[in-house]
């Protein structure tokens, strides 16, 4: 089987952040593939919406056999997991969360579906992605 390249965003602000994407990052080990390298964490203000939580953001690199659709699958089975209510959608404003996990890269795969886009088209605007995402690179 053809092993992938992923690159996941982590991001929580609801709860024990750090234990939340330590938690998620255990999850992803174990239903997507071996995390090879995960980035500090950085503290930033919510992104899209008015909160008092401030974020936990991270990235990890991880080596996949699953297909970007059964990524898309198992991470938000492991969102739901870890308690999240409701992926944001676009009639939706971002809310609070426990954990949020972005595909952000999945080799050099573009994927540009109503519900699947890779790379993540927003990643660039957010610095809570790139800094961690630069370590990596």
């Amino acid at each position: 089987m053809t092993k992938h390249q992923v690159f996941l965003g982590l991001g929580s602000n609801l709860g024990d952040r750090q234990a939340n994407i330590q938690r998620a990052i255990d999850l992803i080990s174990e239903r997507v593939g071996e995390v090879i390298r995960r980035s500090s964490l950085i503290e930033s203000e919510p992104w899209g919406f008015e909160s008092e939580n401030k974020f936990l953001n991270g990235v990890i690199l991880c080596e996949t056999t699953l297909t970007p659709r059964q990524l898309l699958r198992k991470t938000q089975k492991i969102e739901r997991d870890l308690g999240r209510q409701k992926k944001t959608s676009k009639s939706h404003i971002y809310s609070d969360r426990p954990i949020d996990i972005d595909i952000l890269l999945y080799d050099d795969l573009t994927v540009d579906e109503p519900d699947l886009k890779i790379p993540h088209p927003l990643m660039q605007e957010r610095d809570f992605v790139m800094i961690p995402l630069q370590e990596l690179l």
